[in-house]
């Protein structure tokens, strides 16, 4: 069985299963699949609001396709959600990569 068809068993039986999610939109991202990627981060943001390195990866993933202005919003969102945590190694990535993108 390979990844992508793993992770989505796991999900049909525990849809909110965040480690699983990532995991899943990782792999679309390792084969190209970048829109599809970032669904599934929405859909782990959605149910897992303090899942910060969805944040930082999908915002990263939003850059490098030039969508500036998206993943500037998910910087902003992720770094909440960073603050929330305490995550401060993802936050200060998140903040410079929010910079650099701003500049």
């Amino acid at each position: 069985m390979d990844k992508i068809a793993a992770l989505t068993e796991i999900l049909h039986a525990d849809p909110t299963n965040a480690f699983a999610r990532y995991g899943l939109a990782m792999e679309h991202i390792s084969q190209g699949q970048t829109d599809t990627a970032l669904a599934e981060f929405a859909t782990l943001i959605h149910h897992n609001p303090d899942y910060v390195p969805a944040y930082q990866m999908s915002a990263q993933t939003f850059a490098k396709l030039d969508r500036t202005q998206e993943a500037l919003d998910r910087l902003h969102l992720g770094i909440a959600a960073a603050n929330r945590t305490n995550n401060q190694h993802a936050l200060a990535e998140m903040e410079a990569l929010r910079s650099d993108l701003e500049s």
